[in-house]
């Protein structure tokens, strides 16, 4: 599996975000890709996706969803799957690479996630006008990415370290599509 490293960060951080005092926020949402079905697991329902840039991305699909039986490598594909993120102020965290915690999410019970990525980032600046931060990877790399909602900033100070999850469960439906 390619490394998303900067990809994870940039999209995990525009996703959410929480203040310090408060416990960890969970954010699940629906998303949507389409993309070129590069791998088909058939015994664990898991399809491999190959979208622009060949970024890849893997999603479970659930045995109610008769579109699977169908694919096949080659096929572009419309895909609905969730994702869960959670964000969380760690301030004696250190900054790390992205992590693989699929594993560890599985052995402690949710056997059906595809991937979950955990990374600790250090908050640099806040923009709250252009709905913007900027952070710096444990490379000590500064990256500067928009947020998706300003309510994510609440609470969230230049300085902080933040733990971020992004856990890919499920596909919600398949469709053939068109690029």
């Amino acid at each position: 599996m390619p490394k998303f490293s900067s990809l994870v960060v940039l999209w995990l951080l525009s996703v959410g975000a929480i203040a310090q005092a408060q416990p960890p926020n969970t954010v699940t949402r629906e998303s949507t890709t389409t993309a070129t079905v590069d791998r088909i697991e058939r015994s664990s329902r898991v399809v491999t996706l190959r979208g622009d840039g060949n970024v890849f991305h893997t999603v479970y699909v659930e045995p109610t969803i008769k579109a699977f039986d169908d694919l096949k490598v080659g096929d572009v594909v419309t895909v609905r799957y969730t994702e869960s993120v959670i964000v969380a102020v760690r301030p004696n965290a250190k900054p790390t690479e992205v992590q693989d915690t699929t594993e560890a999410a599985r052995k402690a019970g949710n056997e059906n996630v595809v991937q979950q990525q955990k990374v600790v980032v250090t908050i640099e600046e806040i923009d709250p006008q252009r709905l913007s931060v900027t952070y710096r990877t444990q490379d000590d790399r500064k990256i500067r990415h928009a947020v998706i909602d300003k309510k994510l900033l609440d609470g969230i100070r230049a300085g902080d370290r933040v733990e971020v999850t992004l856990t890919t469960a499920r596909a919600v439906s398949i469709e053939r599509g068109r690029r």
